[in-house]
């Protein structure tokens, strides 16, 4: 089973029209949380709103998550230790106010388990990995540098900008 999840706040049509679209080609359940979608998707059992026990039972038994680049989605994949496969809103197509979430999408792209569809024509072709690796718990590949720089913040260093010759 795949767990499509947007979020509460948004609707994001052109995730989850993807995400129907996809479902008409595969014999794969779909269990769609769409919040505030009011298009007609009719491949995927689709959920306004789930309670937290349903929620979280929901994504425990996906084989994989499709989700925004939303941070509760990212902590939870790496809680449940599920494959995620995250599509970024994106200002210039008003699917949100900022680009917060390509830059998040950037930070995550090299983490074990998180997978980004930068495009969505590139999300059939990430769904039909078999290789897919769980989103792993614990610090990432960016954690060291960030203690570094919080660590030199309070001792009053300022850190050199990224590639400054020294």
């Amino acid at each position: 089973m795949i767990f499509l999840t947007v979020g509460t706040q948004l609707a994001f049509p052109r995730l989850t029209e993807a995400m129907n679209r996809f479902a008409a080609n595969t014999d794969e359940k779909i269990i769609a949380q769409v919040g505030t979608e009011t298009t007609a998707l009719p491949n995927l059992d689709v959920r306004r709103m789930m309670d937290p026990v349903s929620f979280d039972e929901t994504f425990s038994q996906a084989r994989v998550i499709v989700a925004h680049a939303g941070i509760g989605t990212i902590l939870s994949a790496k809680r449940f230790q599920r494959p995620l496969i995250i599509v970024p809103r994106r200002h210039d197509l008003e699917e949100h106010r900022n680009d917060h979430q390509l830059a998040t999408a950037r930070a995550l792209a090299d983490e074990p388990g998180v997978y980004v569809a930068w495009q969505i024509d590139d999300l059939p072709g990430l769904l039909q990995r078999t290789d897919l690796h769980p989103a792993q718990t614990g610090f990432g590949s960016k954690h060291g540098a960030l203690i570094d720089g919080i660590s030199q913040y309070i001792q009053g260093v300022r850190p050199s900008p990224p590639n400054a010759s020294r």
